[in-house]
């Protein structure tokens, strides 16, 4: 790899020569390929340098864009990345708990970027749909089915079904047969689709899924729009590793006020055989993580944020930080007996012991975690979106880093254009991101 820091800063573009071996937990084939990394890549369609326009609403483009909820590189091509969109366009109604969905009809989806002349273009969409084949929505799901309370409305202030197959996707692993997985802020669901997007299998606490597999029911308290929002796979294809955005609302939002207590799920492919671990965030009020990436089957790396655009003024007080985390030594807080708000310790849940101290009083231990990434201090130009949510692991010197562009819009009741400090409106980027210090 060649490149170099100047003040600790990424200065030119990378070349890497990205080899993969075998070794004692990592089973991944050798791949070898020679990229050409650009510091910066913008996603963008064939033939042009901005992303489609899915609508207007009051004179605003609506883009589609949308991608970087999540990041993969494709395991037999170096030079392709799959990207993942959230539920579709939409903002804060003006009352409470309400959302206004631009395109109700729009179908999250992944879309497949080849790495090519500094850019990343668009050469397909995979649209998501459930077993019959039917496209799905973004569209809320249903009480007692994945439903959040939130109630979605379209653009002239209809108000808008729910759907049981809606997703709020978000986390997104790729397996060795080009199958996906992706995770989502709702249920939250894992569903698995093939690689046209048709779901094979959707897993859930409720088990209201295909298959009939669950995760454990705790999982379903989860704050609303705050699910799980990172998935990775080891690199053995045998473990899927998910971990929530922020506490849940376990037993109670105002029960966990100020917990700093995260979970971490692993699901066993084959078995269905679950564990939980505690990943303790930096700050109760951060927007919390937003991915998780596997390093090797028992180490990953994992980012935390807030919600705050960087610019050189703000960037010792923004926070966007990626840690390496380790699940060995940690203790599996799973309840043998699943029940809704987990196991229990001296009658409190996990979320109500909220720190450290109080943990260890109980006997956990938490994942260790170790800074390895500050996008604030480690990117030149300061790193400028709100939304750092997608990242994967190149190789062990290497982080690629996606945002969530939001579809170019934000606004509360009415759409406006979103904006980063220097007036442009936010699109699709990935920052390949060198580390100071090898994490494998």
């Amino acid at each position: 790899m060649k490149y170099h820091y100047l003040s600790g800063v990424l200065a030119m573009t990378l070349t890497a020569a990205l080899t993969i071996t075998a070794c004692s937990d990592v089973d991944n084939p050798t791949i070898t390929a020679v990229v050409n990394y650009p510091a910066v890549a913008d996603a963008v369609n064939p033939g042009t340098a901005t992303p489609a326009v899915l609508t207007t609403v009051n004179g605003v483009p609506i883009n589609n864009g949308g991608f970087g909820s999540s990041i993969v590189a494709d395991p037999a091509d170096a030079s392709v990345f799959y990207m993942l969109t959230d539920r579709g366009p939409n903002i804060d109604g003006t009352t409470a708990n309400s959302k206004v969905f631009a395109v109700p009809s729009f179908t999250p989806q992944i879309g497949k970027f080849r790495l090519r002349n500094g850019q990343l273009t668009l050469e397909r969409i995979i649209e998501l749909k459930n077993s019959d084949g039917v496209k799905i929505t973004g569209l809320p799901n249903p009480v007692n089915q994945g439903g959040t309370g939130e109630t979605a409305y379209d653009v002239s202030g209809k108000v808008l079904s729910t759907s049981v197959d809606g997703l709020d996707s978000e986390g997104l692993a790729i397996a060795s047969d080009g199958t996906f997985w992706i995770s989502d802020e709702y249920g939250p669901h894992i569903v698995h689709v093939d690689a046209n997007g048709r779901t094979i299998e959707r897993i859930n606490p409720f088990g209201s899924g295909t298959g009939g597999r669950k995760i454990p029911l705790v999982f379903a308290t989860r704050r609303p729009n705050r699910g799980m929002e990172g998935l990775t796979l080891t690199p053995d294809g045998k473990t899927l590793v998910g971990i929530m955005q922020f506490p849940l609302y376990n037993p109670s939002s105002a029960a966990i006020s100020g917990s700093l207590v995260t979970r971490i799920l692993t699901f066993d492919i084959a078995t269905g055989a679950t564990q939980q671990f505690v990943y303790l965030i930096e700050r109760a009020n951060l927007q919390a993580i937003s991915e998780i990436t596997a390093i090797t089957n028992t180490t990953f790396l994992v980012i935390e944020r807030d919600g705050e655009y960087g610019t050189e003024a703000t960037k010792s007080t923004v926070f966007k930080r990626v840690y390496k985390i380790d699940l060995s030594g940690a203790t599996d807080i799973s309840d043998p007996n699943n029940s809704a708000n987990g196991k229990l310790y001296g009658g409190k849940t996990v979320e109500e012991l909220k720190t450290a101290a109080a943990l260890q009083t109980n006997g956990i231990t938490p994942v260790t975690k170790t800074l390895v990434l500050d996008l604030m201090t480690d990117v030149s130009p300061v790193y400028p979106h709100d939304k750092a949510e997608g990242i994967y692991l190149i190789n062990p010197s290497l982080l690629a880093v996606s945002n969530d562009d939001d579809f170019g819009v934000t606004g509360t009741g009415t759409y406006t254009s979103k904006k980063l400090p220097d007036g442009s409106v936010d699109k699709n980027r990935v920052y390949f991101v060198p580390l100071k210090t090898p994490v494998r």
